[in-house]
């Protein structure tokens, strides 16, 4: 991964910098203690995660994110600060900020925070070529689907169940209506990717309207144990890993002030994201 660190606190710098190159988490490509020459540097350099102090002279660390992501709406940025308000740290969020570290900076976390977001982008950059190939390959990834569904098919089960597990819905009955919906996918090279929900049930089954509400009702217990999973541990590997790629992360930050009693409507499900990197993680493992 491709690092820069923006703090106007040099040895909050150096901390983080030791932190990263001790345990070989990325190359840092620059560091910067002024935020307004650091946006020149960033959309320039485009790192792949951006470490960004609130509270800085100049331009503060949220405007600053929020025109970088206008360039790089792809990169990640992590939040530093002592600032604990949480209508602050809300708003950094809906900026773009995908995680917010409190001060004093924690080796532990910084590690934590920026292995779970290396492996997002991994994630994140796989599906955006698979996608690709899909567009614009007459015969897109066959033998690799072909492979999974004539010799691996038991297997690739077992997989989208520890998935399942994962997120707490392995019990639900919607469970093998994804998986039977994924499946298909895979067997017609992702075909199915571009069609609505409605439109792969009336394939599916002789019920489709039964079939499709099993699978939201799954599909939003899912977001609800994620979201819980989040409130008691923002840190914790699952919620890390699947509260931006199965689901919309501002979604989740929704869904966790409804549980909060703040909002009195949680986050919504986009079903067609679930299912595609859902398919997407379970061919990576």
């Amino acid at each position: 991964m491709k690092i820069y660190i923006v703090d106007d606190d040099v040895s909050i710098i150096k901390m983080v910098e030791e932190i990263i190159l001790d345990s070989e988490l990325g190359e840092i490509i620059g560091t910067c203690s002024s935020s307004l020459t650091a946006l020149d540097e960033i959309c320039l350099l485009k790192p792949d995660i951006l470490i960004v102090d609130l509270l800085m002279p100049e331009l503060d660390g949220i405007s600053l994110v929020e025109r970088f992501k206008r360039v790089c709406p792809d990169s990640k940025c992590i939040m530093v600060s002592q600032v604990s308000s949480k209508k602050i740290v809300g708003d950094a969020y809906e900026k773009g900020i995908t995680f917010f570290i409190s001060k004093p900076v924690n080796k532990k976390e910084i590690r934590q925070v920026i292995k779970n977001l290396t492996d997002q982008i991994i994630l994140e950059s796989n599906f955006k070529k698979i996608k690709q190939v899909l567009s614009f390959e007459e015969l897109p990834i066959r033998s690799k689907t072909t492979h999974h569904t004539t010799h691996l098919g038991q297997d690739l089960e077992k997989k989208f169940r520890m998935v399942f597990s994962r997120l707490g819905i392995l019990g639900e009955v919607g469970c093998d209506d994804i998986l039977k919906l994924c499946m298909h996918m895979i067997d017609t090279n992702g075909q199915g990717s571009t069609l609505k929900l409605k439109d792969l049930s009336e394939q599916l089954s002789e019920n489709p309207k039964a079939m499709e509400q099993r699978i939201r009702r799954t599909v939003n217990k899912g977001l609800s144990n994620i979201a819980n999973l989040g409130i008691e541990d923002y840190l914790n590997e699952t919620y890390v890993k699947y509260s931006n790629t199965l689901f919309d992360f501002d979604q989740v930050r929704l869904e966790m002030e409804s549980i909060r009693g703040k909002k009195g409507t949680g986050g919504k499900i986009n079903i067609k994201k679930f299912l595609d990197n859902l398919i997407l993680i379970v061919e990576e493992m």
